[in-house]
């Protein structure tokens, strides 16, 4: 077992947050190139990392409950990646994870979430990529373990990747798909384009751009068809917030 302290990511960060904890982060990862590279990173953007090397270590490990987050890469020794997660969620441990594989095909991807992780990466992977899906995974609510949302006549099913409007079925390209299924887990919450950008997009600032704008035109433009209530509602001044009327 490999730890990596935290390391701040400069000095301006580190003044900004001196009393903050590192988030502790178990990687599960067999490639020790990989895993030293990963942990390199992401020990640079804060990260508290422990790193083992095998999927029965990764499961005793991740059973402490010393752990906010885990990364598990599916193709493991002793015990294989799925094998992990489908062992902690029947034991209702439910710490947020990442999948990584580098199998790229729909039924692993769709596997993978079967058997419990929040995400899915495929090797090879940009390491912002990485980090990005990482800060949206910390960033869920508590309750993001449902495989289907409701929200009103809206039905999202999260593993084969679509949705419905009173059984009516609504294509959508990815990042649609994506900021769809933010607004149905935040209903009734004004969402700025600030918080778009930020968790949808994963800017890191905030640009001048009408992106938001543009992307929730066409998720109207399919969501709200003539004669059903619009869902989508411009809030003066502030955003956007998916709502269903009384």
């Amino acid at each position: 077992m490999t730890v990596m302290s935290m390391m701040p990511v400069s000095e301006h960060e580190a003044a900004s947050r001196p009393n903050e904890p590192a988030i502790r982060l178990l990687l599960i990862e067999d490639d020790e190139s990989i895993a030293l590279e990963v942990a390199e990173e992401l020990t640079s953007r804060g990260y508290s990392v422990t790193h083992v090397e095998n999927g029965l270590l990764g499961l005793e490990a991740a059973q402490s409950g010393r752990y906010d987050l885990m990364i598990v890469d599916r193709m493991l020794p002793e015990l294989d990646g799925l094998s992990v997660i489908e062992i902690l969620r029947r034991q209702k441990i439910m710490l947020p994870v990442l999948v990584l594989s580098a199998l790229s095909a729909v039924d692993d991807r769709v596997n993978g979430l079967k058997a419990g992780g929040d995400d899915y990466l495929t090797k090879p992977f940009a390491m912002e990529e990485l980090a990005a899906r990482l800060e949206a995974l910390l960033r869920r609510p508590t309750d993001s373990r449902e495989t289907v949302l409701r929200v009103g006549p809206l039905e999202m099913d999260l593993i084969e990747r679509k949705v419905f409007r009173n059984g009516r079925e609504i294509e959508l390209l990815p990042r649609e798909f994506r900021l769809l299924e933010y607004m149905m887990r935040r209903p009734g919450t004004v969402l700025t384009r600030t918080m778009l950008l930020e968790d949808v997009w994963n800017y890191r600032f905030v640009p001048q751009t009408n992106l938001v704008d543009v992307h929730i035109g066409k998720l109207r433009r399919k969501i709200d068809v003539a004669g059903e209530p619009a869902l989508i509602q411009s809030i003066r001044g502030a955003g956007f917030s998916l709502r269903v009327s009384d």
